[in-house]
């Protein structure tokens, strides 16, 4: 397989690898941090609001939509046999994928505590179904499907329908609560049951089952996937570059100060990805692939972005080794002054915590953990290994 290259019409675009691989090192260097201490740009709003943090996985998921468009554009955009198949297909891949990481953490951390293999591996009453690579799954494959379905023209109205629509059920259904009142903690606690949720705190202190990732908030997560798409149609329909850019800031600029200015009644939330979330982070997405690619395909500055091309051709790949590191360092113990203790603990309170302090001693962590990854991403990248489903 040939080494991919900067932009051209019929070949991969090299400031969307790029914004891929940010978003990627983003997601693992904020899922990643030390001793319960993080600086407060690299946690999630609790509830309503936005930190830098909320903006990685929405801007991955636009990434998604971006690529969706140059995939079924192989396939001219008609419902065709192939093109469902290779739909559905990816779909379950990366849904069965995200349920496996979680299975494997219930495996390593029951042998950890002294469970025997077969106890371990079979804690299915209490895995959690749904998660992040679940809920890209599931908005791939619904937005995937209606991009077969529905004509290109029409998809803008299909995705504000959605996006009204749920917004509908969250005013009526006590949806910008944080409360198992919520429609969506009720819906949730119903299909999926409360054992496979996860445990979110209200503001009272009070641990309730609440997914952040759930089926209800799955459906705006499908039209954020549609606005990436026509994002993708944007950037292919118009040659030039600089139209390009330009088109790109200037739609990116209407949603973001949709949102915003819509947040007064639709307050942003990432845990129920609001209407106004999708509005304002596909928005922000829209201008920084913009700027990429002004900066990248337009003034060939490519040097300082090496880095994130790692993980931008092999997202998956490296955001499951990720998960699985993260799992294997957390739960691998040994005797230590008289103590166990993790890998991850003895990294960061033994050679960083003392000497670099709480908080910049679990960045330090969390960026060697994110350059562990990359230098796994590397060797794919320097061998020609690029692994797609």
């Amino acid at each position: 397989m040939k080494k991919l290259t900067s932009t051209s019409q019929n070949n991969r675009l090299l400031s969307l690898d790029i914004l891929r691989g940010i978003t990627i090192a983003g997601m693992i260097l904020v899922n990643n941090s030390a001793g319960g201490y993080a600086y407060t740009p690299l946690k999630h709003a609790h509830w309503h609001g936005l930190t830098p943090t909320d903006l990685v996985f929405p801007f991955f998921m636009f990434i998604m939509g971006v690529s969706t468009f140059m995939s079924l554009r192989k396939f001219n955009f008609a419902l065709s046999g192939a093109a469902v198949w290779k739909v559905v297909r990816r779909t379950l891949l990366i849904f069965l994928i995200g349920m496996a990481l979680g299975w494997f953490g219930q495996l390593v951390y029951g042998l950890a505590s002294g469970e025997t293999i077969g106890v371990a591996a079979t804690h299915f009453d209490t895995i959690r179904i749904l998660g992040v690579l679940q809920r890209l799954a599931l908005a791939y494959g619904f937005a995937a499907l209606i991009a077969l379905l529905v004509k290109n023209k029409q998809l803008p109205w299909v995705a504000a329908i959605i996006l009204a629509g749920y917004y509908l059920i969250l005013r009526f259904g006590k949806g910008f609560e944080l409360s198992e009142e919520s429609i969506i903690a009720r819906i949730d606690t119903a299909l999926l049951g409360a054992a496979h949720m996860y445990k979110d705190t209200t503001p009272e202190g009070v641990r309730i089952a609440f997914e952040p990732e759930g089926l209800i908030s799955t459906l705006p997560s499908i039209a954020h996937v549609l606005i990436g798409f026509l994002f993708g149609k944007l950037i292919v329909d118009n040659k030039d570059n600089n139209t390009k850019v330009a088109k790109l800031l200037i739609w990116g600029t209407i949603l973001a100060f949709s949102g915003l200015l819509l947040q007064y009644g639709c307050p942003i939330n990432k845990k129920i990805w609001s209407p106004t979330f999708v509005l304002v982070t596909t928005g922000f997405a829209a201008q920084l692939l913009g700027l990429l690619i002004w900066i990248i395909d337009i003034n060939k500055k490519e040097k300082w972005s090496r880095f994130f091309h790692a993980f931008g051709v092999n997202p998956l790949i490296v955001y499951v080794f990720a998960g699985v590191f993260a799992t294997l360092v957390g739960a691998i113990r040994f005797a230590w002054q008289g103590e166990t203790i993790s890998v991850k603990s003895f990294t960061y309170s033994v050679l960083l915590q003392p000497w670099a302090g709480n908080y910049f001693g679990s960045l330090l962590y969390a960026v060697l953990f994110v350059t562990i990854c990359w230098l796994f991403g590397y060797i794919l990248y320097k061998r020609n290994i690029y692994i797609k489903l």
